[in-house]
């Protein structure tokens, strides 16, 4: 059951500051140092790009999930304004930055058209084990075999962290920010190797099957036992 205080009280917090800042909710996990496209067209949320591209300042993304409270999300910067449409739409981008702890949600902030919350930075450490990355490799192999999939694999085991393969494991929303929420990266490594593990047995059947009833109508050798 998808819970993030149980992952609260399993990896512990430690937060750095607290701090108010603009928020733009959405229903994505932006990691930190992704970089990610958004096509901005509701007023408010012009505003508030405009005003971080204008000032050189961030805002935050918590993840908004159907049903569940804001809970986690990221501090982003806006990288650039690609496109500026004739009704005032835009195309932006933007990188993820820190982690944050979302306390208190403010619909509207004082004399702007967008929200705003009240956060905790998150201390995130982000060192991990390589024999762990050696073992996630290992397994993304076989992910990208079974589905066929043509993506090139980290180049080595000392150059990546669980954030730049997070949206490529087949993870859900739900489980993408579990990952987010999780401040050490050892532990996201090991959720990351227990999802793997968990799927991968389930796509070797598939493509077992998918092979077999690719067979079906074809001659085939087949050795009979020996009774």
């Amino acid at each position: 059951m998808f819970c993030l205080k149980h992952f609260a009280i399993i990896y512990g917090y430690f937060y750095m500051k607290s701090a108010l800042i603009p928020v733009f909710p959405l229903p994505i996990v932006v990691f930190p140092d992704e970089n990610t496209n958004l096509h901005i067209f509701e007023p408010r949320y012009k505003q508030l790009i405009n005003e971080a591209h204008a000032n050189g300042t961030t805002f935050g993304i918590p993840t908004f999930i159907e049903k569940q409270d804001l809970s986690f999300g990221t501090e982003v910067l806006v990288k650039e304004i690609a496109k500026i449409y004739p009704d005032g739409k835009l195309d932006v981008k933007i990188q993820g930055k820190r982690i944050f702890k979302l306390t208190n949600f403010i619909p509207r902030m004082n004399g702007r058209l967008y929200s705003g919350a009240d956060i905790l930075f998150v201390k995130n450490e982000r060192k991990g084990s390589i024999s762990k990355n050696e073992r996630i490799i290992e397994l993304l192999k076989d992910l990208y075999l079974y589905l066929k999939m043509h993506k090139p694999l980290p180049k080595s085991a000392l150059d990546f962290d669980s954030y730049r393969i997070g949206h490529y494991i087949g993870l859900s929303l739900k489980e993408e920010l579990i990952l987010l929420s999780i401040n050490n990266e050892e532990s996201r490594q090991d959720f990351i190797i227990t999802h793997l593990e968990r799927i991968l047995p389930v796509l070797k059947e598939m493509n077992a099957l998918e092979k077999k009833i690719q067979m079906n109508g074809h001659f085939r050798n087949i050795i009979p036992p020996n009774l």
